[in-house]
Parts: structure tokens; C-alpha cells; sequence
């Protein structure tokens, strides 16, 4: 028993002391003898010696006293602590480094045209136009710009091929310049220009304009679509952008999961509004409008290949006080486009293709079929008979789908089939002849496919087959391009099936390439290469 309080005293006084004078500690009380005395010693011990991290035990008081490991090791400094970025600031990015811009000089003045330097843009603007050999503007361009510079709405009225993309961008353009905003304002994921396009060919197209227009200047211009990588695109919007251009969907998506940020867009730019309206992307578009600005603090601008009262009703929601501008071409088809039609039965349009393709001298050549399932089976038949061509429609991977245009667009491959949803979205130079395998319904889809060919000042040529069925499309087209039509029956000997060379790929292998190493004809056979 006067073991036991002697202990207790012991301790007491030791605790004392050790809380007035750290290291003026009475000496430990005697180990207790016994398993149990040994074990709580060992525990007791083991929690001052050491924290629950492993590093040696500190009491409160005196922690201030030790240095911290880090700054001693290798004589370096503590790494200091990461800070959150700021969503008021944006990340640092390496700036676009422009090429050097050169001198402008003003084309002649000619009578009834209106040159782009007798506009307010910018000289950076005014050098890409000349890079790009604009020398004077197009009608909707003469009409457009001027409203477009002063910062007014504008609902305009202009078909494909009239240059009324680059009247959007080059305006655009320009007013960011002369109104940069300087980068502690911009916030990552923010856009100061958007711009919206019913496919992805024409979102693409839009940015490749917006490149060439804008590479004096060095903005940062962006595309995102539908089909492709989104971990790309999500880090793209980790900056600021300068122009955005997107379809509906994939805007709506990064907006509603936080990587977009509208709320600070300038100017909307709505294209092609009749495309958005029949393919029913009008409710999307609605929900992207109601994250920007609100009418009267932006500048909106959009462009319809017709201004049906479906329309005017989107623009009377859309648009303050907007200047209307309706620009028809001379001739709603080119002269320069050399229309061809041709009277065939169903069964005897592949044996007409493929004498055309044989004795035609074509660079590219670009076929439309209505259906989807219908142009897959002749691309089948066609290789069968050593003839390449590819396929483009909506069900080919997007991925693919560039591949397939950048090869059409270099030469590798000189024949396309297409779906109509490429109508509007192909902008490729050098395509010489455009076949209507199938007429289109829509007579302004007929103007739109051969739009594709006779353009830059070049000739091309138009082909269209005229079946039992198509025969009941031509009194529109008649109508709409203002013209009469003249079909005519191609000789016998022209519609003789050749024999099969090779067999096609089974029905259902979409992965299966359609080219081949064998190909019949002359220049029109398709490029000669081999089975990848």
C-alpha cells in the first residue's frame, strides 16, 4: 500500500515540475515487475515517442521550436502550397505567334464594286482578304458588313456559296480587335464570339474561314462537334476562347456540365437557321440563348437560306431591332455549272454510272443518293466493278469521316458518295463533276449538291439520273432554279453492265475499306492503290 502511494506522489510531482520546467523531470518511478506492468510501459512509451504520422513526438508547446524537415532537406526551401485557381482569372496559355502580316494594296476601283478596304475593318483583316484573294465583296458581303460593323442585329437572307460566311467573321473579327479585352477579365471556358452550324462539316468549314481570316491576329479560335474526343475538347475550353463554333448538342452538353461559360459571349452568330429548324434543333438552340446575355446586350446575327415566317418569328425572339438583308444571286445556279440530265430506268442507272466514270476525265467527282443504306450498297457495287469511292453519311464515324474528306480534299480518293447531310457541309476545290444518282426532293437541296462543283471561277459539271420516281421531283426544280429542263436517253450501248472484277465486301462490314487495288477506265477509275 506504501508502495502504491508513493508512486502516485511521485507522479504528481513529476507532472508538475515537468509543466513549470520542461527539463527539470523527475526520474521515472520503478518498473512494475509482471507481464501486464511491462506492456503498459511499452505502450506509454511508444505514444511519446512518437505522433500518429511516424514522425518523432513533440509536445504542443514546443513544436514552434522545431524546423521543418522539408526546408532542411537538400538545403531547399518548402515547396509552397497550390493555390486554387480563381474563376475570375484565366490559366496561362501560350499565345498564337501570327506570321508576318504584309502591305495591303488596294485593288483598282471598279464601277458597282465595293472594295473591303472601303470598310472599317482592321488591317489585319484587310491582309488576310488580300492572302485569300478577296479583291471585292459579293452582294450579301456589300449588304451585310456595313450593319454588321456598326454593331446592329441582322437576320439575312443568303444561299450557300455567296460568301456570307466570310461576312460574319471578317466583322467579327474586327471587332475584337478594336475591342480587345485584356486577359485577367477573360475567364477559362468563356467565348467572346459564338457561332452555331446545324453539321459538323459546316462547324468545320466555319473554323477553317475563321482561321484564315483571324491568322494575322492571333486569336484563339475553336470547333467542337459531336463524334470526337471529348477530353480534348474539355481541355481546349480550359482557356479563354476567341471564337467558338459548335453544333447545338455538343454546346449544350459542355455548357450544362460546367466546362462552357456563355454568360459573357459578345456576339451570336446563328447560321443556316432553316437547316436548324428542319433537322429540330431550334429547342436546343433556345436553351444555349437563354445562358447568354440578353437581347440587346449581345450582337446577334443570323443567316437563312430563306426567311419563311417560321423564321422571322425566331428573329422577332432572337434579334432587337434588326436590319433585314435579302441578297439573291443573278442566277440561283451558276452559269458555270454545265447541267446534264439524263432519262434512265432504276435498273439502269449503275451501268450508266459506271460508263460515265470510265469515260469521263473527272478530278473529283462527287455522287448523291438519298438513302443512306442505298449509297452503302453502291459503293459495294462499285468497288466490285474496280471502281474506288468512299462513302460519307451520318452513320460513318466522325473520325472517319474527317479522314475520308481530307483524302477527298488531297486527291487520294476522286470519288465520293454522299448523303445529303454532306450538301452543305463539303467545301472542297477541284470537284469537276457532281452525279445525282437519286434527285433530291427538296428542290433546294438540288442547288445545294451541285453548288459543290463550278466554284472559285471554275467550271464543273452537274449529272443528274431522271427514274420513275425522280421524274416527280423535276417540276419543282424546274420551279425553284427558275429554269426548263431537257432530259435526255443515253445510247444503249451505254447502259451495258460490265463484268464484276472483284468481289464487293458482305453486307453489314463497315469496317471493311472499299477501295482495292484493281480499278477499270481510264482517269475516272479512281485512284490505283492498294488493299490497306
Amino acid at each position: 500500500m506504501l508502495h502504491h502511494l508513493k508512486k502516485n506522489i511521485l507522479s504528481f510531482l513529476n507532472g508538475v515540475r515537468s509543466a513549470l520546467s520542461p527539463a527539470a523531470a523527475l526520474p521515472p518511478p520503478p518498473e512494475e515487475s509482471g507481464k501486464h506492468g511491462k506492456n503498459k510501459q511499452n505502450r506509454r512509451s511508444s505514444r511519446r515517442s512518437e505522433s500518429r504520422s511516424g514522425a518523432p513526438y513533440v509536445r504542443a508547446a514546443d513544436r514552434r521550436a522545431v524546423p521543418d524537415r522539408r526546408e532542411k532537406s537538400r538545403g531547399k526551401k518548402a515547396a509552397p502550397e497550390k493555390v486554387p485557381r480563381s474563376s475570375a482569372g484565366s490559366p496561362a496559355r501560350e499565345k498564337k505567334t501570327p506570321p508576318p502580316m504584309p502591305a495591303y494594296v488596294p485593288p483598282p476601283v471598279e464601277e458597282g464594286k465595293l472594295r473591303f478596304c472601303d470598310l472599317e475593318l482592321t488591317p489585319e483583316v484587310l491582309a488576310a482578304t488580300q492572302t485569300l484573294e478577296f479583291r471585292y465583296c459579293t452582294g450579301i458581303q456589300e449588304k451585310c458588313l456595313p450593319a454588321a460593323l456598326s454593331g446592329s442585329d441582322l437576320a439575312a437572307k443568303a444561299q450557300t456559296g455567296t460568301g456570307k460566311t466570310a461576312a460574319f467573321l471578317a466583322s467579327t473579327i474586327s471587332r475584337l480587335q478594336k475591342k480587345p479585352l485584356p486577359e485577367e477579365q477573360r475567364k477559362p471556358g468563356s467565348c467572346r464570339v459564338l457561332v452555331l452550324a446545324p453539321t459538323r462539316e459546316l462547324a468545320i468549314q466555319i473554323h477553317q474561314d475563321a482561321e484564315g481570316l483571324a491568322q494575322y491576329t492571333g486569336l484563339n479560335n475553336l470547333v467542337i462537334f459531336g463524334g470526337m474526343d471529348h477530353k480534348g475538347q474539355r481541355e481546349a475550353l480550359r482557356y479563354p476562347v476567341d471564337i467558338l463554333i459548335g453544333t447545338p448538342g455538343r454546346i449544350l452538353d459542355y455548357s450544362r456540365s460546367g466546362h462552357l461559360d456563355l454568360s459573357r459571349t459578345e456576339v451570336l452568330v446563328i447560321d443556316e437557321a432553316d437547316r436548324m429548324l428542319d433537322m429540330g434543333f431550334i429547342p436546343d438552340v433556345r436553351r444555349i440563348i437563354s445562358q447568354l446575355p440578353p437581347t440587346g446586350k449581345r450582337q446577334t446575327m443570323l443567316f437563312s437560306a430563306t426567311l419563311e415566317p417560321a423564321i422571322l418569328r425566331l428573329a422577332d425572339s432572337w434579334l432587337k431591332n434588326p436590319i433585314f438583308v435579302e441578297s439573291e444571286p443573278e442566277h440561283v445556279i451558276t452559269d458555270l455549272i454545265d447541267q446534264k440530265f439524263y432519262a434512265v430506268l432504276s435498273e439502269q442507272k449503275l451501268p450508266f454510272l459506271l460508263y460515265l466514270i470510265r469515260t469521263l476525265t473527272f478530278e473529283r467527282m462527287l455522287i448523291f443518293g438519298n438513302m443512306k443504306h442505298h449509297n452503302r450498297d453502291l459503293v459495294r457495287q462499285l468497288y466490285s466493278y474496280g471502281v474506288d469511292a468512299e462513302l460519307l453519311s451520318g452513320d460513318v464515324p466522325q473520325e472517319k469521316r474527317l479522314k475520308v474528306l481530307e483524302r477527298f480534299r488531297s486527291g487520294q480518293i476522286r470519288i465520293l458518295v454522299a448523303t445529303d447531310v454532306a450538301a452543305r457541309g463539303i467545301h472542297v476545290d477541284g470537284i469537276t463533276h457532281v452525279v445525282n444518282y437519286d434527285l433530291p426532293e427538296q428542290p433546294d437541296d438540288y442547288v445545294h449538291r451541285i453548288g459543290r462543283t463550278g466554284r472559285a471561277g471554275e467550271h464543273g459539271v452537274s449529272i443528274s439520273f431522271v427514274c420513275e420516281m425522280g421524274a416527280f421531283f423535276l417540276p419543282a426544280i424546274e420551279k425553284y432554279a427558275g429554269m426548263e429542263v431537257h432530259t435526255v436517253q443515253p445510247e444503249p450501248e451505254m447502259m451495258i453492265l460490265p463484268e464484276r472484277v472483284r468481289r464487293a465486301p458482305e453486307s453489314g462490314d463497315e469496317d471493311r475499306p472499299f477501295s482495292g487495288s484493281r480499278s477499270s477506265g481510264r482517269r475516272g477509275g479512281g485512284p490505283r492503290r492498294g488493299r490497306r
